[in-house]
């Protein structure tokens, strides 16, 4: 655990930054999902990789910036789930569309639970209620993404979908932050 802390006034600067990155690349992510979702090729499962070492990237930024003792063990936390998650997508992209979807499904309950976590704590810097509205429907998306890996029609347009809805998440957070902070 850190004893050194970034205050607020310093905080929330780096994460607004941080948080209008996630969301272009999470737009950007979806959007080049959207157009190659219709089977498991060599781009959309490289995408599929990507969008959790992605993630880790920006988590580790942000425990680096953040410093926050209560904070960083959700960080951490969610460094090691997303690069587990990165690895089983490696091997579920092999696999096919129901064994990504349980991988990302998986990755989305955790991440979420930890993502909730870590915007409760810092709920004081203003901003962090989509974080938190966030990490609770990425909760229940992972759950109907395990859920539709058992049905005939599973696809992977529907994670498009769930980063680009996570990605305006991370957008609003970043536009509250900036109000907040002036």
């Amino acid at each position: 655990m850190s004893t050194s802390t970034a205050s607020p006034a310093t905080l929330a600067p780096a994460l607004r930054t941080l948080y209008f990155a996630r969301f272009g690349f999470a737009l950007v992510w979806a959007v080049l999902l959207m157009l190659t979702a219709t089977t498991i090729g060599p781009v959309s499962g490289t995408l599929l990789v990507l969008y959790p070492l992605f993630d880790v990237a920006a988590v580790v930024v942000d425990s680096r910036t953040s410093r926050t003792g209560r904070a960083s063990w959700g960080l951490y936390a969610n460094i090691a789930v997303s690069t587990i998650a990165a690895a089983g997508l490696v091997v579920a992209v092999t696999s096919g569309i129901p064994a990504v979807l349980t991988v990302w499904g998986a990755w989305a309950v955790v991440s979420g639970v930890t993502q909730l976590v870590v915007a409760v704590v810092r709920r004081g810097l203003g901003g962090q209620w989509p974080m938190i509205l966030s990490g609770a429907i990425s909760t229940l998306a992972g759950t109907s993404f395990i859920v539709q890996a058992g049905s005939d029609g599973a696809t992977l347009t529907t994670l498009a979908g769930y980063a680009g809805i996570g990605g305006v998440f991370y957008l609003v957070s970043a536009l509250r932050l900036g109000k907040a902070r002036g």
